[in-house]
């Protein structure tokens, strides 16, 4: 399937309290969901997943972060994700903690949630998210390494191609 291919970073980021940071997002993909901060590598200027990280945060949240904030702790290939691309994902979770919800801003507005209410089935979030980033951010978010492979066609499937536990 020739589709073009995107290459990205999500955040997990918490507050001192241990919510969760997602974006009600105003643009597609994903549009009028909640999900974690995130964009696209600037591939022509050669940046890395973790200067994307780093970049992305800071201007969703205004957090003061450096590279060395990230735990990279999953990564995602999506093969034709709602038919229209593939991606790459690095699944980031940010050492440092929010202290204040964010302004919001184009890319849409925030909110700050607990795990079971995120699990719960209530919010609008992507099936891909659903199914797969929210429980390895679970168990490999603070520590630790997945890599996982997701065939969008038909529904969500996928699979684990490598862990690595701490």
């Amino acid at each position: 399937m020739n589709l073009p291919f995107k290459i990205s970073v999500l955040v997990f980021v918490r507050d001192e309290c241990g919510r969760q940071l997602m974006i009600r997002r105003a643009k597609e993909p994903n549009k009028d969901m909640w999900s974690p901060i995130g964009g696209k590598l600037e591939m022509a200027e050669g940046e890395s997943p973790f200067e994307c990280a780093a970049r992305e945060t800071r201007e969703e949240t205004s957090l003061d972060v450096s590279e060395g904030d990230f735990h990279l702790f999953a990564m995602v290939s999506e093969r034709a994700y709602e038919g229209g691309k593939h991606w790459l994902m690095f699944l980031f979770d940010c050492k440092k903690r929010i202290n204040v919800l964010p302004a919001d801003i184009g890319e849409g507005r925030f909110g700050l949630f607990e795990m079971d209410e995120i699990k719960s089935g209530k919010l609008r979030i992507p099936d891909t998210d659903r199914i797969l980033l929210w429980d390895a951010w679970e168990k490999y978010g603070e520590s630790g390494f997945v890599a996982m492979r997701a065939d969008c066609l038909g529904g969500v499937k996928f699979h684990v191609q490598e862990v690595i536990a701490h």
